[in-house]
């Protein structure tokens, strides 16, 4: 498909171009985001759900971001601290950067062997398949 651009009698056609490109242009850069603010207030519950629809349309830079955030806010709740440290992980996995993805998974582990961990037990088995998964990779 050939994209022509038309002129209207009496105007030059580099001008039509230029105003086609800064009109277009600054709708294609506002897509990118800096860092992701999260207010004080803002529940678990809520972070994690913006970092799951941030992942479900392959935002990962976002959603690491929320993920830092709840892992920072939250590192004295077992269950926030999983949940951050597995999506994380599961996330450099996707992103096939599977050293940071294999080093996530084991860092997560190595907590359910602390004495007294009372981590949520689907994190652990997750991590153990991905583990699995990366090791049949070669990774």
């Amino acid at each position: 498909m050939k994209l022509t651009l038309t002129t209207v009698p009496g105007t030059n056609r580099s001008f039509v171009r230029n105003l086609f490109i800064f009109a277009f242009f600054p709708l294609v850069f506002s897509c990118n985001s800096g860092p992701v603010v999260v207010p004080e207030d803002m529940a678990p519950t809520k972070i994690i759900q913006n970092a799951q629809e941030a992942t479900d349309i392959n935002r990962y830079k976002i959603a690491v971001q929320y993920y830092q955030v709840l892992r920072e806010r939250y590192d004295n709740v077992n269950e926030y601290l999983a949940v951050a440290e597995y999506e994380i992980a599961f996330i450099r996995y996707k992103q096939k950067k599977y050293a940071e993805a294999r080093q996530g998974f084991e860092v997560l582990l190595a907590r359910y062997k602390e004495e007294g961990a009372n981590f949520p037990p689907q994190f652990k088995i997750l991590a153990e398949k991905m583990l699995d998964r990366l090791t049949t990779l070669g990774q």
